[in-house]
């Protein structure tokens, strides 16, 4: 007998509902649905659990009240359109939680929030007091102002990076599709449903497919990354259809639905935490091979004379990452210099850091401490 999913020992889960179920595949805001969630989600809080809430919606609900059949590609379009809809979407969710006895709150995040390290502490502490107050936080990206830049780029993604800030148990996305599997069951036939599998696992990624409509942003593969990323702070996955009756009342009550993606990597401190969900970075530095060894293997700082080159213009403490000769990421961290001080100093021995710029700041270019592998 299969143990029981993990959401049933999860005392703070996050939930991620697709845009393909929020909006009946984009015909609109299916209110039905919405409904019989915020009723799962009121049964799971029964359960002693806190829950957060991360909904797409917003952009397909707009494109579906402004009457456009095809999803814009110009930025400035999406905003407009996020705009409109994000105000029936919040709506929605309010009346209904709002009729079940339950309150509500919509917060809206970009990158930015995230990347700055104030910013990120205080979202963290303003959700956290949401679910102290017996709030349900619906949290969306915030698409009315977001560029190329700072936009998550999918709300899996999102859903992940707020797993991580609030520190919680599981994440539960729910998409159009059973879970993950070996093959894509629209086009193949014999694919077969993984049930449960190791968050970060490669196999995963390669069996992964595209985007999976013209509504939705993301597809298998982001789910497939945000589980690995949700494992980062200990948190298990579970992918399961959205339309599956009662699915999060079943999975809070221990039953396996879909694909649970179980966590096994080392847990990392909250400051690094932060570092590795930097999702834009600044710049880049290119390390030979004794210092790619020293940031893998050994754990150790970067020092000036380990760099090859400086890509990319960044400020003291911003994050940059640091690859190797071929261009793969080995770690990424907060820089002491900034990247025309860096091209001074790069491969130059620290004990000369000083005679060249004329100070000396630190005597790594990324300490240990600021600095995280990929």
């Amino acid at each position: 007998m299969s143990s029981p999913s993990v959401v049933a020992s999860a005392r703070r889960l996050v939930v991620k509902v697709g845009s393909s179920l929020v909006t009946n595949e984009g015909r609109g805001l299916d209110l039905d649905a919405i409904t019989r969630w915020a009723e799962q989600i009121a049964t799971v809080r029964s359960l002693g659990k806190q829950v957060l809430l991360v909904s797409s919606g917003a952009i397909a609900e707009g494109m579906q009240r402004l009457g456009w059949s095809k999803r814009p590609r110009q930025i400035h379009e999406l905003q407009a359109a996020a705009a409109v809809g994000q105000m029936g979407l919040a709506q929605a969710y309010e009346a209904r939680f709002r009729a079940l006895g339950l309150r509500t709150a919509q917060v809206l995040l970009t990158h930015a929030d995230l990347a700055d390290r104030v910013r990120y502490l205080n979202a963290r502490s303003t959700l956290l007091t949401l679910l102290e107050l017996d709030v349900v936080p619906v949290i969306n990206e915030n698409d009315t102002v977001v560029t190329d830049e700072i936009k998550f780029g999918d709300n899996d993604t999102l859903a992940a990076l707020v797993t991580n800030l609030v520190e919680a148990d599981a994440l539960v996305i729910l998409t159009d599709q059973a879970g993950v599997y070996t093959a894509d069951p629209r086009q193949d036939p014999a694919a077969k449903l993984i049930a449960e599998a190791r968050a970060g696992d490669p196999y995963l990624e390669t069996i992964a497919g595209g985007v999976g409509s013209g509504i939705a942003r993301g597809g298998m593969i982001t789910k497939i990354l945000a589980a690995k990323r949700a494992a980062r702070s200990g948190a298990h996955t579970v992918i399961a259809s959205g339309r599956e009756p009662e699915v999060l009342a079943r999975l809070a009550r221990g039953e396996r639905i879909g694909t649970q993606l179980t966590a096994s990597m080392p847990m990392l401190t909250a400051r690094k935490q932060w570092l590795a969900d930097h999702l834009q970075l600044k710049g880049r530095v290119v390390v030979d091979d004794g210092a790619a060894r020293a940031l893998s293997e050994g754990g150790k700082s970067l020092l000036p004379i380990g760099v090859v080159e400086v890509q990319g213009e960044f400020a003291r403490g911003d994050a940059i990452a640091c690859v190797d000769r071929s261009g793969r990421e080995i770690a990424r961290g907060l820089t002491n210099y900034a990247s025309s001080e860096a091209r001074l100093i790069a491969g130059k021995p620290t004990s000369e850091i000083e005679s060249i710029l004329g100070f000396i700041e630190e005597p790594e270019l990324i300490h240990r401490d600021n600095l995280v592998l990929s």
